[in-house]
């Protein structure tokens, strides 16, 4: 979770930073280390741990809910992915504003993950 807050802010700063090229340049290392190094393993875990619990509990509502939403945070993750691809070029098609939105969907699903798993709904 860190890193899906992390990295839109990144590239917030570095979407504000583009046309100076040492900082661009340092961006572009923090980028690919925080989703390499962290945030692939860390999603390999989710999906592994999540996959474990579905074994243990069996098909519930809850937890398809909650497999829904990891699902829809996969995509924002393979998004940023993209966006770190598109910074490595030199061709962000995003403005900062645009990263300073998108930094709260992780926020948001977070938000309602924690609650299926705390609450349990129509268990």
């Amino acid at each position: 979770m860190a890193g899906l807050l992390y990295l839109p802010r990144l590239f917030v700063y570095h979407s504000e930073n583009i046309n100076n090229i040492d900082l661009s340049s340092t961006f572009k290392v923090m980028e690919y280390r925080l989703y390499r190094f962290i945030m692939n393993p860390a999603m390999m875990i989710v999906w592994l741990s999540g996959l474990f619990l579905l074994y243990n509990n069996g098909l519930e509502l809850w937890l398809l809910i909650k497999f829904l939403l990891v699902i829809l945070m996969t995509f924002f993750h393979i998004f940023m992915k993209n966006c770190i691809n598109e910074f490595e070029s030199d061709n962000n098609k995003y403005s900062s504003k645009f990263f300073r939105i998108i930094n709260e969907i992780p926020t948001v699903l977070m938000i309602f993950i924690v609650i299926l798993v705390v609450i349990k709904p129509w268990s």
